[in-house]
């Protein structure tokens, strides 16, 4: 048998232990019970996380459809301002027309009527003239030279010009056509 002094002590150890015991399980269902919210907590931020992105790629896509639809328009409506510009032009071809008996003068005058309406039209649409003249340095990025010529003048020079080109917003649409001087 122990002495009642050391027996004492093996009850009060086996107490502390079993006190300690106690508190270690119960330390554990809080951890365990922290961990639960700690994991809820993520699981609900995940679903709204989720949900974001499902609403921020949708929103996404409708911008793309937009811009899609928008391209598209542009495309089938981009020649309407100038198509609009050239009705005048249309309706004064169509009256000339319908005179009974032209005379050579209100002909002349009509097509010259005719003519500005269109320069007016090409001018609002920036549809500009390429026109060069004769001694004007060949410009490769604006003529064509479809000759060379002799001539008294210097080499790679405009002589003459057979055909207006065009630029339209300033990007060439058709080079002027020309006979340049030939190098002697």
């Amino acid at each position: 048998m122990q002495e009642p002094g050391k027996q004492m002590e093996q009850e009060l150890e086996n107490q502390k232990n079993a006190t300690d015991a106690d508190a270690g399980v119960a330390a554990d269902a809080h951890s365990v019970a922290g961990l639960q919210e700690q994991l809820s907590a993520a699981e609900l931020k995940a679903a709204e996380l989720q949900d974001a992105y499902l609403r921020a790629k949708a929103e996404a896509e409708n911008i793309r459809r937009r811009a899609q639809e928008d391209i598209s328009r542009a495309h089938k409506f981009a020649v309407e301002g100038f198509a609009e510009s050239l009705l005048s032009v249309m309706d004064s071809l169509e009256m000339a027309l319908k005179v009974e008996t032209p005379s050579v003068e209100s002909l002349k005058e009509g097509v010259e009527m005719t003519l500005k309406q269109l320069v007016s039209a090409f001018e609002k649409n920036k549809l500009l003239e390429v026109s060069p003249q004769p001694g004007d340095k060949l410009d490769p990025m604006k003529h064509q030279a479809v000759s060379a010529v002799p001539a008294e003048q210097e080499a790679n020079t405009v002589v003459a010009v057979l055909q207006k080109g065009y630029t339209i917003s300033e990007r060439l649409l058709r080079p002027a056509l020309v006979t340049v001087a030939q190098a002697k």
